[in-house]
């Protein structure tokens, strides 16, 4: 399984909304790493997420790649998912951290 960590802000994305997600991420790190996703979502509770001293619209979205992963390779994937996030929930590239990191050296 590939982990992928979702950092939201609470209220800001619809439970169906983030079931597409969901489903969309799994997919993703089928066709991408040949491994279904591992999804821990973590709502931060509003007013506790700040973004240049602002209650923060912003998610991050970030998983770890299972071998090391090229630039050439990472720019288009994470072009991908931040484009089918922010297609799914609105918000803006300024407001999406995409990661795709590559394994911890052992």
């Amino acid at each position: 399984m590939i982990q992928c960590t979702c950092l939201v802000q609470e209220g800001q994305i619809s439970a169906a909304s983030e079931a597409v997600l969901r489903d969309k991420l799994n997919a993703f790190t089928q066709r991408t790493f040949g491994a279904g996703a591992e999804i821990n979502w973590i709502a931060v509770p509003k007013g506790s997420g700040f973004t240049a001293s602002q209650p923060s619209t912003s998610s991050i979205v970030s998983m770890r790649a299972p071998a090391p992963v090229n630039q050439a390779e990472r720019g288009p994937l994470l072009r991908e998912l931040c484009g089918f996030w922010t297609a799914e929930t609105g918000q803006t590239l300024n407001e999406v951290v995409g990661v795709i990191s590559d394994p911890v050296p052992a």
